[in-house]
């Protein structure tokens, strides 16, 4: 079966887009709608844009899910899904895929979730740490025993878990996992601490936006980052993805789910190929490429 598996933040480079814009009128067209419904040019920043530029949350997040939407547009015909996942962000990317959500609606969502996370940072600092090379329960099990908030955030493939939560706890942990073997523990250069209840405020705030948008029903199942598990309905996909924000991505388990559930040919839609090295990872018994359109 042909899975399609879509990034999430990170993945954004200079010049994004920009063969898509130039090579099919009818990505110009999208990414032109897209200007007009987030008010400003993400266009100009995604084509010729600093890296500073496009690291800021309100860009980077419609900028990765533009990407990968308008790439599995103009692939057409040869874009058929059997199954979709995405990491994070690159859920609401996987929604517009199968069918669930609109353009419009899907890049509302994305926009709307940037700014909410982006205040919700702001509120609060805190932060996030990947740990290398050890066992997902010692990860846990360290997380619950350290003072202040710390929780497992990102499973991205076996023996690298992200922990996510306030900067004194998460520094405090990695300090810890260090000492219990871990071949390296590092905070990233994030805003704040996704996927952890730190996140408490965007997610009551895009539990609303969730609430008011039509979801319909999906075209092939979509693996999602709360239940690692392959779901069907569309009001189950809608009141997963309200707690997405605050819950751990089950990446790692999404995949050996699709895998299990028929999945043999793996293909990445977006800017970067961090998803494929990830696949690498987690089953090489499995393809894994890029989208491309010519």
């Amino acid at each position: 079966m042909k899975a399609y598996i879509f990034p999430g933040q990170g993945a954004q480079f200079t010049g994004m887009g920009l063969d898509l814009y130039e090579k099919s009128p009818l990505a110009q067209e999208y990414f032109e709608k897209a200007n007009d419904i987030l008010g400003f040019s993400i266009t100009d920043i995604m084509f010729e844009g600093t890296a500073e530029q496009l690291k800021e949350t309100k860009v980077t997040q419609p900028a990765i899910f533009l990407h990968s939407v308008i790439l599995a547009k103009v692939l057409g015909d040869d874009f058929k899904p059997e199954m979709v996942a995405g990491h994070s962000l690159g859920e609401l990317s996987a929604l517009v895929a199968n069918g669930v959500l609109s353009f419009e609606d899907g890049l509302t969502l994305v926009s709307k979730r940037a700014l909410a996370m982006q205040k919700a940072c702001e509120a609060a600092p805190s932060t996030m740490a990947a740990v290398l090379g050890l066992e997902d329960t010692i990860v846990e099990e360290t997380c619950a025993e350290i003072d202040g908030v710390v929780v497992a955030a990102n499973y991205n493939c076996p023996g690298q878990l992200v922990i996510s939560g306030e900067i004194e706890a998460v520094e405090k942990a990695c300090k810890v996992l260090t000492e219990k073997g871990a071949k390296r523990a590092i905070l990233l250069p994030v805003g704040g601490a996704f996927h952890s209840p730190m996140m408490e405020p965007a997610r009551e705030e895009l539990a609303a936006a969730i609430e008011a948008t039509e979801f319909s029903e999906p075209t092939c199942p979509v693996y999602q980052n709360v239940t690692a598990s392959a779901v069907t309905s569309a009001d189950e996909i809608k009141k997963n993805l309200m707690i997405q924000l605050t819950a751990p991505v089950k990446w790692t388990q999404s995949i050996q789910a699709m895998i299990a559930d028929g999945g043999t040919e793996f293909i990445e839609v977006g800017p970067g190929k961090v998803l494929q090295g990830l696949m690498r990872k987690i089953d090489r018994s499995v393809t894994a490429s890029g989208a491309s359109f010519e």
